[in-house]
Protein backbone atom coordinates (compact mmCIF):
# COMPACT_ATOMS: atom_id res chain seq x y z
CA UNK A 1 0.00 0.00 0.00
CA UNK A 2 1.19 3.93 -0.90
CA UNK A 3 0.23 6.81 -0.34
CA UNK A 4 -1.00 9.45 -2.66
CA UNK A 5 -2.97 12.88 -3.13
CA UNK A 6 -6.78 12.85 -2.63
CA UNK A 7 -8.78 11.14 -4.62
CA UNK A 8 -11.30 14.12 -6.32
CA UNK A 9 -7.90 15.77 -7.20
CA UNK A 10 -6.87 13.39 -9.61
CA UNK A 11 -10.05 14.34 -11.61
CA UNK A 12 -9.94 18.18 -11.43
CA UNK A 13 -6.44 19.86 -12.68
CA UNK A 14 -5.58 22.72 -10.70
CA UNK A 15 -3.25 25.90 -10.53
CA UNK A 16 -3.69 26.88 -6.70
CA UNK A 17 -1.32 26.65 -4.93
CA UNK A 18 -3.79 26.52 -1.19
CA UNK A 19 -5.52 23.23 -3.18
CA UNK A 20 -2.01 21.88 -3.35
CA UNK A 21 -0.76 22.71 -0.49
CA UNK A 22 -3.83 21.21 1.19
CA UNK A 23 -3.51 17.72 -0.67
CA UNK A 24 -0.25 17.10 -0.01
CA UNK A 25 -0.98 17.72 3.84
CA UNK A 26 -3.86 14.71 2.84
CA UNK A 27 -2.69 11.95 1.39
CA UNK A 28 -5.37 9.18 1.28
CA UNK A 29 -4.81 5.33 0.73
CA UNK A 30 -3.87 3.66 -2.64
CA UNK A 31 -3.34 -0.04 -3.71
CA UNK A 32 -1.29 -0.83 -6.23
CA UNK A 33 -1.25 2.42 -8.00
CA UNK A 34 -5.02 2.33 -7.81
CA UNK A 35 -7.40 4.68 -5.65
CA UNK A 36 -9.33 2.81 -2.98
CA UNK A 37 -12.88 4.54 -2.45
CA UNK A 38 -13.67 2.00 0.24
CA UNK A 39 -10.62 3.02 1.85
CA UNK A 40 -11.19 7.05 1.13
CA UNK A 41 -14.61 6.03 2.95
CA UNK A 42 -12.88 3.80 6.08
CA UNK A 43 -10.54 6.66 7.07
CA UNK A 44 -13.21 9.49 6.77
CA UNK A 45 -15.62 7.08 9.06
CA UNK A 46 -12.85 6.80 11.35
CA UNK A 47 -11.98 9.93 11.91
CA UNK A 48 -14.84 11.41 12.07
CA UNK A 49 -16.40 8.84 14.79
CA UNK A 50 -12.97 11.37 16.69
CA UNK A 51 -14.45 14.62 15.67
CA UNK A 52 -18.29 14.38 15.30
CA UNK A 53 -20.57 17.06 14.86
CA UNK A 54 -22.98 17.54 18.17
CA UNK A 55 -25.86 15.11 17.58
CA UNK A 56 -28.35 16.38 20.19
CA UNK A 57 -30.67 18.07 18.03
CA UNK A 58 -33.70 16.82 15.90
CA UNK A 59 -31.10 15.50 13.67
CA UNK A 60 -32.65 12.62 10.79
CA UNK A 61 -29.65 13.47 8.40
CA UNK A 62 -26.90 11.81 7.23
CA UNK A 63 -24.12 13.33 8.72
CA UNK A 64 -20.84 14.56 6.63
CA UNK A 65 -17.21 12.65 7.49
CA UNK A 66 -16.10 15.82 9.43
CA UNK A 67 -12.13 15.63 9.64
CA UNK A 68 -9.85 18.17 11.31
CA UNK A 69 -6.04 17.97 11.62
CA UNK A 70 -5.27 19.62 15.11
CA UNK A 71 -7.69 21.48 17.46
CA UNK A 72 -9.67 24.66 16.96
CA UNK A 73 -7.13 27.71 17.06
CA UNK A 74 -7.34 29.97 20.72
CA UNK A 75 -10.15 32.36 20.86
CA UNK A 76 -8.13 34.89 22.87
CA UNK A 77 -4.72 36.03 23.42
CA UNK A 78 -3.30 38.16 26.18
CA UNK A 79 -1.14 41.87 25.13
CA UNK A 80 0.58 43.79 27.08
CA UNK A 81 -1.33 47.60 27.64
CA UNK A 82 -0.81 50.63 29.25
CA UNK A 83 -3.66 52.58 30.89
CA UNK A 84 -4.28 56.56 30.49
CA UNK A 85 -1.84 56.72 33.70
CA UNK A 86 0.87 54.65 31.74
CA UNK A 87 0.38 51.86 33.90
CA UNK A 88 0.98 48.31 32.31
CA UNK A 89 -1.07 46.06 32.02
CA UNK A 90 -2.33 42.21 30.51
CA UNK A 91 -5.56 42.50 28.41
CA UNK A 92 -7.70 39.95 26.57
CA UNK A 93 -8.04 40.41 22.86
CA UNK A 94 -10.04 38.33 19.85
CA UNK A 95 -7.98 36.06 17.71
CA UNK A 96 -8.89 36.81 13.92
CA UNK A 97 -7.62 34.56 11.33
CA UNK A 98 -8.28 33.88 7.36
CA UNK A 99 -10.41 30.74 6.51
CA UNK A 100 -10.68 29.53 3.32
CA UNK A 101 -13.39 27.85 1.96
CA UNK A 102 -13.38 25.13 -0.76
CA UNK A 103 -16.38 23.50 -2.67
CA UNK A 104 -15.11 20.60 -4.57
CA UNK A 105 -11.43 21.85 -4.40
CA UNK A 106 -12.77 25.39 -5.87
CA UNK A 107 -11.81 28.23 -4.01
CA UNK A 108 -14.79 30.13 -3.42
CA UNK A 109 -14.03 32.60 -0.39
CA UNK A 110 -11.33 33.78 2.54
CA UNK A 111 -13.33 34.32 5.52
CA UNK A 112 -12.16 36.12 8.77
CA UNK A 113 -12.71 34.15 11.99
CA UNK A 114 -12.28 33.49 15.39
CA UNK A 115 -12.71 29.92 14.39
CA UNK A 116 -14.68 28.56 16.66
CA UNK A 117 -16.71 25.98 14.81
CA UNK A 118 -15.19 26.17 10.98
CA UNK A 119 -17.28 23.72 9.87
CA UNK A 120 -20.67 24.37 11.07
CA UNK A 121 -19.86 28.07 9.31
CA UNK A 122 -18.35 27.17 6.53
CA UNK A 123 -21.88 24.92 5.58
CA UNK A 124 -24.02 27.83 6.90
CA UNK A 125 -22.09 30.26 4.73
CA UNK A 126 -22.00 27.81 1.27
CA UNK A 127 -26.23 27.06 2.11
CA UNK A 128 -27.00 30.61 2.32
CA UNK A 129 -25.62 31.49 -0.81
CA UNK A 130 -27.47 28.77 -1.91
CA UNK A 131 -23.91 26.86 -3.60
CA UNK A 132 -25.69 23.74 -1.57
CA UNK A 133 -28.40 22.70 -1.33
CA UNK A 134 -28.70 18.85 -0.44
CA UNK A 135 -27.24 17.91 2.96
CA UNK A 136 -27.78 14.12 2.61
CA UNK A 137 -25.42 14.46 -0.64
CA UNK A 138 -22.70 15.69 1.44
CA UNK A 139 -19.59 13.66 1.72
CA UNK A 140 -16.71 15.40 3.50
CA UNK A 141 -15.64 18.48 5.67
CA UNK A 142 -12.05 18.88 6.16
CA UNK A 143 -10.37 21.32 8.45
CA UNK A 144 -6.81 22.74 7.77
CA UNK A 145 -5.37 25.20 10.11
CA UNK A 146 -2.39 24.66 9.22
CA UNK A 147 -3.25 26.00 5.80
CA UNK A 148 -6.13 27.87 7.05
CA UNK A 149 -8.05 26.21 4.71
CA UNK A 150 -11.89 24.21 4.76
CA UNK A 151 -12.73 22.14 2.55
CA UNK A 152 -16.26 20.71 2.09
CA UNK A 153 -16.59 17.51 -1.03
CA UNK A 154 -20.21 17.08 -2.32
CA UNK A 155 -22.04 15.10 -4.52
CA UNK A 156 -24.54 17.56 -5.14
CA UNK A 157 -23.98 18.77 -9.04
CA UNK A 158 -22.42 22.68 -8.33
CA UNK A 159 -22.91 23.55 -12.09
CA UNK A 160 -24.36 26.53 -11.26
CA UNK A 161 -21.34 28.21 -9.14
CA UNK A 162 -19.53 29.28 -12.17
CA UNK A 163 -22.41 32.19 -12.67
CA UNK A 164 -23.97 32.71 -9.22
CA UNK A 165 -19.89 33.98 -8.53
CA UNK A 166 -20.12 36.15 -11.06
CA UNK A 167 -23.24 38.26 -9.53
CA UNK A 168 -22.13 39.68 -6.44
CA UNK A 169 -23.74 41.85 -3.85
CA UNK A 170 -21.52 43.70 -1.25
CA UNK A 171 -23.92 44.55 1.84
CA UNK A 172 -23.59 46.22 4.16
CA UNK A 173 -21.89 43.72 6.86
CA UNK A 174 -18.56 45.91 8.09
CA UNK A 175 -16.64 44.57 4.15
CA UNK A 176 -17.92 41.36 5.24
CA UNK A 177 -21.35 40.96 3.89
CA UNK A 178 -21.75 39.61 0.68
CA UNK A 179 -24.61 37.65 -1.64
CA UNK A 180 -24.36 35.82 -4.31
CA UNK A 181 -26.15 34.99 -7.17
CA UNK A 182 -30.12 35.03 -7.04
CA UNK A 183 -30.77 34.44 -3.33
CA UNK A 184 -33.56 36.73 -3.17
CA UNK A 185 -34.86 35.50 -5.90
CA UNK A 186 -35.52 32.63 -4.53
CA UNK A 187 -37.31 34.13 -1.58
CA UNK A 188 -39.38 35.95 -3.56
CA UNK A 189 -42.34 34.42 -2.68
CA UNK A 190 -40.97 32.79 1.20
CA UNK A 191 -43.34 33.34 4.23
CA UNK A 192 -41.70 31.95 7.51
CA UNK A 193 -44.06 30.10 9.71
CA UNK A 194 -46.24 32.27 11.43
CA UNK A 195 -46.10 31.68 15.46
CA UNK A 196 -47.46 34.15 18.41
CA UNK A 197 -44.57 35.31 20.68
CA UNK A 198 -45.16 35.95 24.22
CA UNK A 199 -43.31 39.34 26.18
CA UNK A 200 -42.79 36.77 28.90
CA UNK A 201 -40.76 34.26 26.23
CA UNK A 202 -38.40 37.49 25.21
CA UNK A 203 -37.82 38.72 28.79
CA UNK A 204 -37.12 34.61 29.81
CA UNK A 205 -34.73 34.75 26.77
CA UNK A 206 -33.12 38.00 27.20
CA UNK A 207 -32.34 36.64 30.79
CA UNK A 208 -30.58 33.62 29.78
CA UNK A 209 -28.70 35.36 27.14
CA UNK A 210 -26.95 37.13 29.52
CA UNK A 211 -24.77 34.05 31.12
CA UNK A 212 -23.18 34.04 27.56
CA UNK A 213 -21.04 36.71 25.96
CA UNK A 214 -17.77 35.08 27.20
CA UNK A 215 -15.27 36.07 24.82
CA UNK A 216 -17.15 39.35 24.50
CA UNK A 217 -16.46 39.65 28.31
CA UNK A 218 -13.00 38.80 28.41
CA UNK A 219 -11.92 40.56 25.36
CA UNK A 220 -14.31 42.57 23.42
CA UNK A 221 -14.41 43.23 19.26
CA UNK A 222 -16.64 40.17 18.71
CA UNK A 223 -20.47 39.72 18.24
CA UNK A 224 -22.53 37.01 19.16
CA UNK A 225 -25.91 35.29 18.19
CA UNK A 226 -28.24 32.32 19.72
CA UNK A 227 -30.85 29.91 18.91
CA UNK A 228 -33.55 30.19 21.46
CA UNK A 229 -36.46 27.88 21.93
CA UNK A 230 -39.09 29.77 24.84
CA UNK A 231 -36.49 30.94 27.53
CA UNK A 232 -33.39 28.55 26.65
CA UNK A 233 -30.52 29.04 24.55
CA UNK A 234 -29.90 26.22 22.49
CA UNK A 235 -26.85 27.35 20.71
CA UNK A 236 -24.68 30.64 21.02
CA UNK A 237 -21.70 31.85 18.77
CA UNK A 238 -19.12 34.26 18.80
CA UNK A 239 -17.33 35.57 16.11
CA UNK A 240 -15.21 38.60 14.61
CA UNK A 241 -18.59 39.22 12.60
CA UNK A 242 -21.80 38.79 12.89
CA UNK A 243 -22.33 37.32 9.73
CA UNK A 244 -20.24 34.63 10.56
CA UNK A 245 -22.11 34.10 13.61
CA UNK A 246 -25.14 33.88 11.96
CA UNK A 247 -23.92 31.58 9.18
CA UNK A 248 -22.15 29.35 12.04
CA UNK A 249 -25.88 28.71 13.51
CA UNK A 250 -27.17 27.81 9.95
CA UNK A 251 -24.83 25.52 9.56
CA UNK A 252 -25.45 23.95 12.52
CA UNK A 253 -28.81 23.36 11.83
CA UNK A 254 -28.94 21.91 8.45
CA UNK A 255 -26.25 20.00 10.25
CA UNK A 256 -28.47 18.71 12.71
CA UNK A 257 -31.90 18.53 10.73
CA UNK A 258 -33.15 21.09 13.36
CA UNK A 259 -36.47 22.78 12.98
CA UNK A 260 -36.64 26.69 12.97
CA UNK A 261 -40.33 27.11 13.15
CA UNK A 262 -40.58 27.23 16.64
CA UNK A 263 -37.32 29.17 17.70
CA UNK A 264 -35.86 32.73 18.19
CA UNK A 265 -32.99 33.91 16.38
CA UNK A 266 -31.15 36.69 18.51
CA UNK A 267 -28.11 38.58 17.59
CA UNK A 268 -26.13 41.85 19.47
CA UNK A 269 -25.86 43.42 15.74
CA UNK A 270 -28.01 45.26 13.87
CA UNK A 271 -30.69 44.01 11.43
CA UNK A 272 -30.19 44.63 7.98
CA UNK A 273 -31.04 43.15 4.85
CA UNK A 274 -28.83 40.23 4.73
CA UNK A 275 -29.25 38.89 8.74
CA UNK A 276 -32.97 38.74 8.23
CA UNK A 277 -32.40 36.85 4.90
CA UNK A 278 -30.05 34.84 6.37
CA UNK A 279 -32.98 34.18 9.33
CA UNK A 280 -35.59 33.73 6.81
CA UNK A 281 -33.59 30.95 4.74
CA UNK A 282 -32.98 29.55 8.34
CA UNK A 283 -37.04 29.28 8.43
CA UNK A 284 -37.10 31.36 12.12
CA UNK A 285 -40.19 33.69 12.57
CA UNK A 286 -39.01 35.80 15.36
CA UNK A 287 -35.76 37.91 15.60
CA UNK A 288 -34.28 39.58 18.29
CA UNK A 289 -31.69 42.06 18.46
CA UNK A 290 -29.92 44.25 21.37
CA UNK A 291 -29.24 46.79 18.16
CA UNK A 292 -31.29 48.48 15.30
CA UNK A 293 -32.98 47.84 12.34
CA UNK A 294 -32.26 49.32 8.76
CA UNK A 295 -35.18 50.36 6.64
CA UNK A 296 -34.60 47.80 4.11
CA UNK A 297 -34.17 45.00 6.86
CA UNK A 298 -37.20 46.09 8.18
CA UNK A 299 -38.96 45.71 4.80
CA UNK A 300 -37.80 42.50 4.25
CA UNK A 301 -39.18 41.61 7.67
CA UNK A 302 -42.43 42.62 7.16
CA UNK A 303 -42.79 40.91 3.34
CA UNK A 304 -41.15 37.12 5.03
CA UNK A 305 -43.36 37.29 7.77
CA UNK A 306 -41.00 38.09 10.51
CA UNK A 307 -41.74 39.29 14.17
CA UNK A 308 -38.85 42.02 14.68
CA UNK A 309 -37.87 43.11 18.04
CA UNK A 310 -34.80 45.48 18.52
CA UNK A 311 -33.46 47.38 20.66
CA UNK A 312 -33.73 44.51 23.33
CA UNK A 313 -31.87 45.01 26.52
CA UNK A 314 -33.19 43.68 30.28
CA UNK A 315 -37.39 43.99 30.12
CA UNK A 316 -37.12 47.19 27.19
CA UNK A 317 -37.59 46.16 23.13
CA UNK A 318 -39.26 47.40 20.47
CA UNK A 319 -41.26 45.64 17.92
CA UNK A 320 -40.58 46.94 14.45
CA UNK A 321 -42.88 43.87 13.01
CA UNK A 322 -45.54 41.91 13.61
CA UNK A 323 -46.64 43.24 16.20
CA UNK A 324 -50.13 41.20 15.65
CA UNK A 325 -48.35 38.32 16.85
CA UNK A 326 -47.14 39.50 19.66
CA UNK A 327 -49.03 38.37 23.46
CA UNK A 328 -48.68 41.39 25.80
CA UNK A 329 -48.48 38.51 29.03
CA UNK A 330 -46.76 40.70 31.18
CA UNK A 331 -48.69 43.86 32.60
CA UNK A 332 -47.79 47.35 33.61
CA UNK A 333 -43.99 49.02 32.96
CA UNK A 334 -40.99 47.53 34.13
CA UNK A 335 -37.50 48.94 34.93
CA UNK A 336 -34.81 47.82 33.36
CA UNK A 337 -33.23 45.12 34.45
Amino acid sequence: MRHGYQYLALSRATSSLLCSLFLIRHPFCYIDGTFSYSLYRKICTDRSAVNKASNTQESSVAKPSIIKTSENPLQTIEVEVYDEYGEKLVKSIACERPLTVLLNWKEIVTLMTLGSRPEALVLGYLKNQSFISDPEALDSIIIDWETHSAAVVTRENIDHLEPALKKKTVTSGCGQGTMYGNVMKQLEHYQVPQQPIKQSQIYAALEALTHYNDTYKKAGAVHGCAICQEDRVLSFVEDVGRHNAVDTLAGEMWLNGMRGDDKIFYTTGRLTSEMVIKVAQMGIPVLLSRSGVTQMGLELAQRFGITTIARASGRRFHVYSGADKMVFDVKGHSEEA
